[in-house]
């Protein structure tokens, strides 16, 4: 049995959602290793989030964007958390509704993710600085 953690930290992205599907697979060379298992992707951050979805065609993020900030507006009269800003509160519904973690199976030594698949930084904030994950493998 073979286990493995380790925290990643990627460079600050603008708002918006990035593929960073690369930069995982980049993080665990002992990947490679490993016949079946699964990887657990949990990012440490209120105010971003991580899921999986499209990866050949970048309107897709753009769709995303889009459609999350219609759901989820800055300014609503409502919001009462404000410390940080008009983006502060959405930031922090939009990642509760997209999630804090992924678990992608592993076969053979890859991600067993579908042909079109791809991991998603979702970064909510105008300014959301550097984001910490951690990345966990179980398998043998």
């Amino acid at each position: 049995m073979i286990s493995f953690q380790k925290e990643i930290k990627l460079a600050p992205k603008p708002r918006g959602f990035h593929l960073i599907t690369k930069d995982i697979f980049n993080a665990i060379p002992l990947l490679k290793d490993i016949k079946i298992g699964m990887c657990t992707i949990f990012i440490k951050h209120t105010s971003a989030s991580i899921t999986i979805n499209e990866n050949a065609d970048p309107t897709v993020r753009l769709d995303f964007e889009s459609h999350i900030n219609k759901m989820v507006p800055e300014n609503a009269p409502y919001f009462k958390h404000r410390y940080e800003g008009p983006d502060d509160m959405p930031a922090h519904l939009k990642a509760s509704l997209l999630g804090n973690s992924v678990q992608i199976p592993i076969t053979d030594g890859m991600l067993n993710l579908g042909t079109w698949q791809g991991i998603y930084l979702g970064e909510h904030r105008d300014y959301g600085g550097s984001r910490t994950l951690v990345i966990t493998v179980i398998g043998q």
